[in-house]
């Protein structure tokens, strides 16, 4: 499908990567893996044609059609969902605007013997049989599967893209992507805004995807699931194994020591040879064997153990003043968005120096009980903070808050005031922006780099309290390790919101459970927790809510189950019928549009009596039928 060779990609002079070769065929499914910064979103953006290259060449297949799902994306405002998720198919809307037009200027048009009247004929044909080869009559269908796969609810589906977080929106965009049928599909960092089931749903999905995938991910799970080789992008080369994560990182190791080992066993063979040198030049008789040595040494080639980026950020996260004992306390608070009883009658009490870890299913309120606590939303019921309290907050959608159009000096030095001022620069070169990299615009970073902006900027403020929403999102895994430690170390009290169950590793003392509006508090850590549910992992405690909540239903509702089963049994029936009914009835109409293209059957055709009036009819019949269709299919919905 894909072949890049010697690509080589500068800036200001310096080259990101050099050299960088590699093939895509049909069931790659490849992981782009690497630091932040070194290069992973400007390959994917290289190979989609986004970006030019400086040197190399770059193959592609002839009509090879490419998806990319982006980090930054832009939406036309005024669309619902539905519309939204309908560009995907670009063709299929055009051929379906001219059936349209096709269809009212039949109905309009009495000519039934013109030339013209015979030409619609044709193109309605030609338009009908076109629709059916490209999907059209499955595209709608299609498209509400999968943003229901991806955690959209069928009410969603007609409220305006405006309305929803970047998050939701980035959604949407991958929706489309999934529904085009691309050849190869590009995704940089598709899990970031996607709870655990559309995860799951995501990993099942791609891992039987017929195409080619190259995708950027830092989340270890997901990339095992999904992908069968690894691409490493360090130092400016590229590293290729035919291995998922797991497996590339113990190949990569093995790799290492074996270099290392050979180079040991060269330099030692190295010294020998330079000892005998040495020793034969001292005697005449030996110097014809001397000479015969340096020449055999000068054409060794030296063995190279490759390099390691080994630089990663350096965070403290300092105490301001002590508080009270008492740091957080809520009484009977409940929050609601419209019908949906988010949290309900909760109390709480979070004491001074307090590792907490908020966990549960997307939706159950863990965000929402971190911003209530920050201030940022409003609620029912009394919350209040303790004395001296100084919170730090990093939201989920932390980097969206930053300027794009300021440079990192820029937003650094803006937020700072005349006591720290002068130490931006420092703290900037802890968070790896060093040297001109500080005069980059914020529209330039990658999302991990944003992510380290924002997290050094959150430090210009004083706090004694942090709250964390998802903090380890765009990080790649040696920013996640270095931020774990620092949060480890961190003498305050800490509130974190994450579904990764590595990083909540030894990190927090008590688990918060959010659940059916409660939260249900545990003396322990992550570990502890899992055990208490008999649980691997978090993806399971999220998939196990779902189950619950499935279960609880039924079983409340078991006297009208049978009831309701008869209802829709007869519904399915109808169904059934109609739908068998819209088959024979577009089969009759198909049958005689063929015969109205063919030039020799027309006069034949349209001779029988009252011909339009009855094949009007058909028509209408089958609008009327796909009426009572999408009714009852409301009824089983409903």
């Amino acid at each position: 499908m894909l072949n890049a060779h010697n690509i080589t990609v500068s800036f200001a002079g310096e080259d990101l990567f050099s050299g960088i070769t590699f093939k895509l065929v049909g069931g790659d499914r490849v992981g782009l893996v690497g630091k932040n910064g070194a290069g992973k979103s400007t390959l994917l953006k290289i190979i989609s044609k986004e970006q030019e290259f400086d040197k190399g060449t770059l193959a592609l297949e002839k009509n090879l059609r490419i998806g990319f799902l982006k980090q930054d994306i832009d939406f036309v405002q005024g669309r619902s969902v539905l519309e939204e998720a309908y560009q995907a198919f670009t063709e299929i809307k055009e051929v379906e605007k001219k059936l349209e037009e096709v269809n009212v200027a039949l109905v309009e048009r009495t000519d039934y013997e013109s030339e013209g009247y015979h030409q619609i004929m044709v193109d309605l044909s030609d338009l009908t049989h076109r629709f059916e080869l490209i999907g059209g009559y499955n595209y709608q269908g299609e498209t509400e599967k999968i943003l229901q796969g991806l955690g959209f609810k069928r009410e969603d589906f007609n409220k305006l893209t405006d309305t929803f977080s970047g998050g939701w929106r980035m959604r949407i965009e991958l929706a489309k992507l999934l529904l085009q049928n691309n050849d190869i599909l590009l995704l940089d960092e598709p899990t970031n805004h996607l709870d655990i089931e559309s995860i799951i749903w995501l990993e099942e999905f791609l891992s039987s995807y017929a195409g080619a995938i190259m995708l950027v991910s830092h989340d270890k799970m997901f990339l095992d699931n999904v992908t069968n080789r690894t691409i490493e992008i360090s130092m400016g080369k590229i590293y290729d194994y035919k291995y998922p994560y797991s497996k590339y990182l113990v190949q990569r190791k093995e790799l290492k020591e074996k270099q290392l080992q050979t180079q040991k066993n060269q330099e030692k063979e190295i010294q020998r040879t330079e000892q005998l040198i040495e020793k034969f030049r001292a005697k005449a008789s030996k110097a014809t064997m001397a000479q015969s040595l340096i020449k055999k040494l000068n054409k060794v080639e030296r063995i190279e153990v490759d390099a390691d980026d080994n630089s990663v950020m350096k965070v403290r996260f300092p105490m301001s003043v002590q508080p009270g004992k008492i740091v957080v306390e809520a009484k009977n608070v409940a929050k609601n968005y419209g019908d949906n009883q988010v949290l309900n009658n909760v109390n709480l009490l979070i004491e001074r120096n307090s590792k907490i870890a908020y966990v549960g299913q997307n939706g159950q309120g863990k965000s929402t009980l971190a911003k209530m606590i920050v201030g940022e939303i409003p609620y029912e019921g009394d919350l209040k903070l303790g004395h001296n309290v100084q919170i730090g907050y990093f939201a989920q959608n932390q980097a969206e808050y930053l300027d794009g159009e300021k440079t990192v000096l820029q937003t650094m030095e803006d937020a700072s005031n005349d006591g720290n001022r002068v130490k931006v620069r420092d703290m900037l070169g802890g968070f790896l922006f060093g040297g001109d990299d500080v005069e980059k615009k914020v529209k330039v970073l990658s999302g991990g780099e944003r992510n380290r902006l924002a997290l050094c900027k959150m430090l210009l403020s004083p706090f004694n309290v942090l709250v964390m929403d998802e903090p380890t999102n765009h990080l790649d895994i040696a920013s996640k390790n270095v931020l774990k430690q620092a949060l480890h170390n961190f003498e305050g009290t800490l509130i974190i919101v994450s579904h990764d169950r590595d990083f909540l590793q030894g990190l927090t003392k008590t688990v918060f459970e959010f659940k059916d509006s409660k939260i249900r508090e545990y003396l322990g850590d992550i570990d502890y927790y899992l055990e208490e549910h008999n649980l691997e992992n978090l993806r399971e405690v999220e998939k196990r809510t779902k189950v619950a909540k499935v279960a609880k239903t039924s079983a409340n509702d078991s006297k009208d189950d049978y009831e309701k089963e008869k209802e829709v049994k007869k519904t399915l029936n109808k169904l059934s019928k109609i739908e068998t009914e819209i088959a024979d009835l577009e089969r009759e109409v198909a049958q005689i549009d063929k015969k109205l293209a063919d030039e020799a059957q027309y006069e034949k055709v349209t001779g029988q009596p009252d011909f339009f009036k009855k094949y009007q009819a058909k028509k209408d019949k089958i609008n009327t039928l796909m009426q009572d269709w999408e009714n009852l299919h409301g009824v089983l919905e409903g």
